[in-house]
């Protein structure tokens, strides 16, 4: 077993959950109680998550509803970090846009069989991906509109239509949500070994096989993620994704 779960793993966690919270507070960063609380939060959902996998994988109708479920809390994770209005919940649409057709792809062709143990972590990897390109592409658009809403105004004033003249001031810093993703994909293996790869060699798979599985994850999460960009920059550019104040 890689990390025992015992007495001494429990007090690791809680100096470095304490260390992450003190060096946010020292750095004003975030507040520190809002490190300690997703911490706390990640120890309970995670034990809940073991024992409920356990039980889902047994049939297909609970499998489904444990993904509609990820795919549910993704949505109001990813639109209350973007915005905290009604509109929050467009956030659907750029996670699902992304996930759903590489995840049928998948199923379709085989190289994932309908089962827990392999659907629930590939979906959730990728919906995380999801998750994480969307509200960086959302508020990375909505930050840069407000910051150069004069801009915005003279494309307006040159005859441009609102889509256009938003999409032209908020493509390339919505564009930076993805450097993240291809920075990793580019250095993976130089840099670091991420956790499709050790895991499957700790599962004891060869490293060729392990290598193999990382790129198809790597390489889904690059499609998954440009999509989601891409529709979260549209809904923001239509008015569909805004903030108080900034229109729709």
């Amino acid at each position: 077993m890689l990390l025992p779960v015992d007495i001494t793993f429990g007090a690791v966690l809680a100096v470095l959950l304490a260390a992450a919270a003190t060096v946010a507070a020292v750095a004003r960063l975030r507040p520190p109680r809002e490190i300690v609380v997703a911490g706390l939060r990640a120890a309970v959902q995670l034990a809940a998550v073991s024992l409920v996998i356990g039980w889902v994988v047994r049939a297909v109708p609970l499998l489904l509803l444990f993904l509609l479920l990820m795919y549910g809390v993704a949505v109001r994770t990813a639109g209350r970090r973007i915005t905290r209005n009604r509109t929050w919940w467009w956030a659907a649409a750029p996670i699902a846009a992304g996930v759903v057709p590489v995840v049928a792809a998948l199923v379709l062709t085989g190289l994932v069989p309908v089962k827990g143990i392999a659907l629930i972590p590939v979906t959730g990897i990728l919906i995380g991906g999801a998750l994480t390109a969307t509200v960086l592409g959302g508020r990375r658009a909505l930050d840069e509109l407000a910051t150069r809403h004069g801009e915005v105004e003279a494309g307006l004033a040159l005859g441009l239509l609102d889509r256009d003249a938003r999409l032209e001031v908020a493509r390339e810093a919505a564009a930076d949500a993805l450097l993240p993703g291809l920075d990793q994909t580019r250095t993976v293996g130089l840099v670091t070994l991420p956790g499709a790869f050790v895991g499957m060699l700790l599962g004891g798979a060869s490293p060729l096989q392990a290598g193999a599985v990382q790129l198809f994850v790597l390489v889904a999460l690059m499609a998954v993620q440009g999509v989601a960009v891409a529709v979260v920059l549209e809904l923001v550019a239509r008015g569909r994704l805004h903030r108080e104040g900034a229109g729709g």
